[in-house]
C-alpha cells in the first residue's frame, strides 16, 4: 500500500493532504492539537486553519507518531521551523531506514542558522531529504487551483521519485539539484515580504514595492551564492516566483505583518492576534546573523530586523534604505 504521512495539520499541511490524496492509497495527517484532531475526524474539515474545505476519505487524522508513521513510505513535514528539531527527535524511533523524507517548512533555525533539511539530516542521521517549495497559498492549492513547485535534493533519484509521486493534474513539480538555493529563497522571501507590507501599509505606491522585490531578490541571491548555492535557482519558482507571491498576495501572512506594523501596531500584538505563524519574524534574526557570518551585505534584512526586534519605526527603516551610500546595481 502506498502511504504518506504529513506531519503538521496547519493550513499548508492540510492543503497538501487534500491535493495529494488522489496520489496515495492512504494519508496519515498528524495534528499537534488533540481537540482539533477530534473535530477534523468528526467533521472532515480543519475548522481552525483551513475552514470550508473537505478532507477526502483516505485521510486519517492522528495525534501520536506510532499511528502516523509506522509503515509509511513517505514523510512530508510541514511544521513551523522552530519545531522541526524537536518534532523530528520525537519522530525518530518511528522512522524506518528506507523512508523518504520531504521538508515543506520555510525558515532557518535560530541559533544554529541551519536550513531545515540540515536540521532533519542532523537528527535523522542520513541525507535522503528532499525540499518542497514554490509560490503557494494553501487555500488555492487545496481548492485545486493550478500550482507549480520545486522539489530539490542533492540526490536526483530521490527528487525524481518525489516528483512522480506528488505531481497531479493541478500540482506540478519541477526537480532542482540545489536545496541550498531553494531553502534560502523560501526562508528569506518572508523577510522581504514584511518590507513589502510596510510599503503598502504606508501607502508608498507601486514603485517602492517593485524596487524592494528586485533588491530583495539580489540580497537573497548573494546569500545563496555565499553559502554554495546557485544564483540561477533564485530566478525560478522557489526564488522569484515565491518572492513575488509573498510580497503581493493578500493571503500572505508576512506581508500582513508589515501592513500592521505600518499602522503603528506592536509586533507582540500582531503575533498574538494571528492563528498561524509568520515565519519571517524569527527568520529575520537568523538571516542577519547568517549574512554576517558569511560576509554578505543585506540592508533590507537588516532594516527589517531593526524594525521587528529593535523598535525602529517603519518610516525610519524605509528612510535609511533610501539614504544608503550610492553604488552600482
Amino acid at each position: 500500500m502506498n502511504e504518506l504521512a504529513i506531519v503538521g495539520a496547519g493550513s499548508w499541511g492540510t492543503a497538501l493532504a487534500i491535493v495529494l490524496a488522489p496520489r496515495f492509497d492512504r494519508i496519515r495527517l498528524w495534528a499537534y492539537e488533540q481537540d482539533l484532531a477530534g473535530r477534523m475526524r468528526a467533521s472532515r474539515e480543519n475548522d481552525l486553519f483551513l475552514p470550508g474545505l473537505t478532507l477526502p476519505g483516505n485521510i486519517e487524522v492522528a495525534t501520536d507518531f506510532a499511528t502516523a508513521l509506522t509503515g509509511v513510505e513517505w514523510v512530508l513535514s510541514v511544521m513551523p521551523s522552530s519545531r522541526v528539531r524537536g518534532v523530528y527527535r520525537q519522530m525518530l524511533p518511528h522512522l524506518h531506514p528506507g523512508v523518504s523524507l520531504v521538508s515543506a517548512t520555510k525558515g532557518l533555525e535560530n541559533g544554529t542558522l541551519m536550513r531545515m533539511s540540515q536540521v532533519i539530516e542532523e537528527v535523522v542521521g542520513h541525507e535522503r531529504v528532499a525540499v518542497l517549495s514554490g509560490p503557494t497559498f494553501a487555500r488555492e492549492v487545496a481548492r485545486g487551483d493550478p500550482t507549480a513547485l520545486v522539489i530539490a535534493s542533492r540526490d536526483p533519484i530521490l527528487a525524481r521519485k518525489v516528483q512522480t509521486a506528488f505531481s497531479g493534474p493541478t500540482f506540478r513539480l519541477y526537480t532542482n539539484p540545489d536545496p541550498i538555493g531553494v531553502e534560502i529563497g523560501a526562508a528569506v522571501k518572508n523577510v522581504v515580504a514584511i518590507g513589502a507590507g510596510v510599503c503598502d501599509g504606508l501607502g508608498l505606491g507601486s514603485n517602492p514595492r517593485a524596487a524592494l522585490i528586485t533588491r530583495g531578490l539580489a540580497e537573497i541571491t548573494r546569500l545563496t551564492v555565499a553559502l554554495g548555492g546557485e544564483a540561477r535557482t533564485l530566478a525560478g519558482l522557489a526564488g522569484l516566483g515565491d518572492l513575488v507571491l509573498t510580497c503581493t498576495g493578500a493571503l500572505s501572512r508576512n506581508r500582513t505583518v508589515g501592513l500592521e506594523l505600518a499602522k503603528g501596531r506592536k509586533i507582540e500584538e500582531i503575533v498574538g492576534s494571528m492563528r498561524m505563524v509568520a515565519e519571517g519574524i524569527e527568520t529575520t534574526r537568523a538571516t542577519v546573523e547568517l549574512a554576517q557570518r558569511v560576509g554578505v551585505q543585506m540592508p533590507i534584512a537588516e532594516q527589517m530586523h531593526a524594525m521587528l526586534h529593535l523598535g525602529r519605526k517603519p518610516e525610519e527603516a524605509i528612510r535609511q534604505l533610501m539614504e544608503r551610500s550610492l553604488k552600482s546595481e
